[in-house]
């Protein structure tokens, strides 16, 4: 206990929580388009980056987040930001041992353990192993020692300064920035607990068994809270393309397996895989996907489900109304904005899913001029649709080099619409759902005429969406507080004239003047 505690302090040094004062500063004014605050300018890209390489595990994670967000970020950070990779030194000899010796207390368990690890990453490192018992070959993962204890530090230092910055949120960055922030805390938890990626693994083998992607097999019997053995997988790395070709694969049946496998898991059962990049994904031999590391999982609601579901139909159909509603629904547009600035955005959208010539760099670029209009809107990009769009990046990212004139929205829609019937549960036979319709009709006429009863006498209710329910309460709060501060300023400069002394006079004018400014200011 007495070295968790001197851990603690040491990682609380000063020089670490100015790197992160300095980076949650940049993140700030980077998002708010301000180039100084209280004489502070943001980091450089190179900068950030090498604050973040410095800050070390939770940082690095969020940095793989970050690297998705064209509305925090200019291209020039983004960049930046890909570059950065989770890849680490391997644990001193000692930590190993005091490792394996908690994990495995008899390593008799295993005929052969390769000190070396084939992998090394921040949370956690891999071996290659022999099982006693069976002789199969295994990948033991191992959490990296006191990787619990620096996850919590910096947890506790991005909330401490994010209270101390909250006065300085809009309701619109309060929104985005802050909220992935937070929801990047509770996600980068769970991945510190290989029996939390147990659970997970044994999750996604059971809901997606007949997706056509393996997973590894589990032996739960060896595994721990800081120990993970699961069977070895082969393959070719997804973005090792000349590999692919020599092996005879078909790329493209490769790419829409891909994308049939998450859109089952973003629209049709939102339990979700949300570190999805190059090294998490093997093609085996014989052209079967394989899935790694399911340290970061996540369950997108059913309502955001249904949301995604309806803007990727909106988009194929070129509705813009159901657009404009889907993404009203995911949380992404609130009331404020204005039904022409939403015009402008969809027509800009509608260019993307149209077009037959935009190369990858020119729909990119197109994509960032859309997210630079919605970036002075009030919008806001769910933590949710964040994981999307890293799916997004990485399919792109595929394709791309697959063909340099890979559309990922357009060449990707098709399979979409194709899904879209077992999404959103319309596939079944036409005469079976027009035989439902019918039976619902009595049950709907009754609601009607229920609806246009209350009506009349007065009694009807509608409820509004939260985010709806919270800007008309946010505007009648707004209001309520204006009213105070008139009505304070004007009694304090009538009390003041009445007292009748030569300053008070002044002093009352000031408050009548305060009272005008407070009149006449925009809500």
């Amino acid at each position: 206990m007495l070295n968790q505690l001197r851990l603690f302090l040491a990682l609380c040094s000063p020089r670490r929580s100015y790197l992160v004062f300095r980076f949650l500063i940049t993140l700030f004014l980077l998002f708010r388009r301000k180039s100084r605050w209280l004489g502070m300018e943001p980091l450089s890209p190179e900068q950030l980056v090498e604050s973040i390489r410095l800050l070390g595990a939770s940082f690095l994670k969020l940095a793989q987040v970050l690297a998705t967000r064209a509305d925090f970020f200019d291209e020039d950070y983004l960049t930046a930001l890909r570059q950065l990779h989770d890849r680490m030194p391997p644990m001193a000899e000692n930590d190993r041992l005091r490792v394996m010796a908690r994990a495995f207390p008899d390593m008799g368990c295993f005929a052969e353990f390769d000190d070396r690890p084939i992998a090394s990453a921040s949370i956690g490192q891999v071996h290659r192993a022999r099982l006693a018992e069976s002789g199969e070959l295994v990948a033991v993962k191992l959490l990296r020692e006191h990787i619990r204890t620096v996850v919590r530090v910096d947890i506790f230092l991005l909330n401490l300064f994010l209270r101390l910055f909250r006065p300085l949120f809009s309701d619109e960055t309060r929104n985005s920035l802050e909220a992935v922030l937070r929801a990047f805390s509770g996600m980068i938890l769970q991945e510190v607990s290989m029996a939390q990626e147990l659970a997970n693994l044994n999750h996604f083998s059971q809901v997606y068994a007949d997706s056509g992607v393996r997973f590894p097999k589990a032996y739960p019997e060896l595994c721990c809270d800081e120990a993970l053995v699961m069977s070895f997988e082969e393959g070719f790395r997804i973005d090792d393309l000349k590999s692919i070709k020599a092996a005879g694969l078909e790329f493209f049946s490769l790419m829409q397996t891909l994308v049939i496998f998450y859109t089952e898991q973003m629209l049709v059962n939102g339990f979700f895989h949300a570190d999805p990049h190059p090294g998490n994904l093997l093609v085996s031999r014989d052209g079967q996907l394989i899935l790694l590391d399911f340290g970061m999982v996540s369950r997108i609601p059913k309502k955001m489900r249904e949301a995604m579901i309806y803007a990727v139909k909106s988009a194929y159909e070129r509705d813009f109304d159901m657009l404009v509603s889907a993404t009203r629904r995911m949380g992404m547009l609130t009331e404020k904005a204005q039904p022409e600035q939403l015009s402008h955005i969809a027509e800009s959208l509608f260019e993307i899913f149209d077009s037959d010539h935009l190369d990858a760099r020119s729909m990119q670029e197109l994509a960032f001029g859309v997210l630079n209009i919605l970036h002075d809107l009030p919008f806001k990009l769910p933590q949710d649709v964040i994981y999307v769009m890293r799916v997004s990046s990485l399919i792109e990212g595929l394709g791309t080099q697959f063909n340099p004139n890979f559309n990922g929205v357009k060449d990707i829609l098709p399979i979409l619409k194709s899904y879209l019937p077992k999404a959103i549960d319309e596939g079944g036979p036409p005469f079976d759902k027009l035989i439902g319709e019918l039976v619902q009709l009595p049950l709907t006429l009754t609601r009607t005429r229920q609806v246009v009863e209350l009506a009349q006498q007065g009694d009807l209710r509608v409820r509004m969406a939260p985010e709806d329910r919270q800007f008309l309460l946010d505007g009648i709060g707004r209001m309520v507080g204006r009213i105070g501060w008139l009505i304070f300023w004007l009694a304090l400069a009538f009390y003041l004239f009445q007292v009748g002394r030569g300053w008070t006079t002044g002093v009352s004018v000031v408050c009548l003047l305060a009272a005008l400014v407070t009149l006449l200011r925009r809500p």
